[in-house]
């Protein structure tokens, strides 16, 4: 066997979503998530388009992102819907991540790939950096709020076509690390012979 197949299972099933709010004062090292972003572009890629793209935020940066979509929030989401716990957490989510991650999918002019294809290929890339993330014992939480605001694609640079899958906070949880719960495998497996 080339590789020990027990310990890499047991890497998966260890993955979790970790919530920057239980992310504690250690702060993730730049060359562990340069080795997180180097296992990303790994990812499988349908014709080999290569779709991510990482925008990195950190320091001055994260706090300058998180306000932008604390505002992205405010401004759409309706005076009855808003939350105010929620546009102050991220503000605070600032103080509490090493980097946040944004998750971009840069879409081909000439390609018959679909963009389901370069989604998939994005999310399997995620999947990657966040198995890195786990041998490290670092914690990753995957963020989809307020991806489709045209103010946000503003904000990241992204070209018309482009689209932003989300945002990755990455930090070391304080305390235990979770325990993680699955209903059975075979119960969702249908074998066709």
């Amino acid at each position: 066997m080339k590789y020990n197949l027990t310990e890499i299972v047991e890497l998966i099933k260890d993955r979790r979503t970790i919530y920057p709010e239980t992310f504690g004062p250690r702060k993730v090292h730049k060359e562990q998530l340069e080795l997180m972003l180097e296992a990303a572009n790994w990812a499988p890629t349908h014709g080999h388009t290569e779709p991510w793209r990482f925008k990195v935020f950190s320091d001055g940066a994260l706090i300058s992102l998180m306000s932008e979509l604390a505002e992205i929030y405010k401004e759409i989401t309706p005076t009855e819907k808003f939350v105010q716990s929620k546009y102050d957490r991220l503000f605070k989510r600032a103080e509490q991540a090493s980097f946040v991650v944004a998750l971009c999918m840069k879409r081909h002019d000439h390609t018959k790939i679909t963009e389901l294809d370069e989604i998939m290929a994005v999310a399997a890339s995620v999947q990657n950096m966040a198995l890195v993330a786990t041998a490290y014992g670092v914690g990753t939480f995957w963020s989809t709020g307020s991806i489709q605001a045209e103010r946000l694609k503003t904000y990241l640079h992204l070209e018309e076509k482009d689209r932003c899958l989300g945002f990755l906070y990455v930090g070391y949880p304080e305390g235990e690390w979770p325990n993680g719960k699955r209903n059975i495998w075979l119960n969702k497996v249908e074998w066709n012979q």
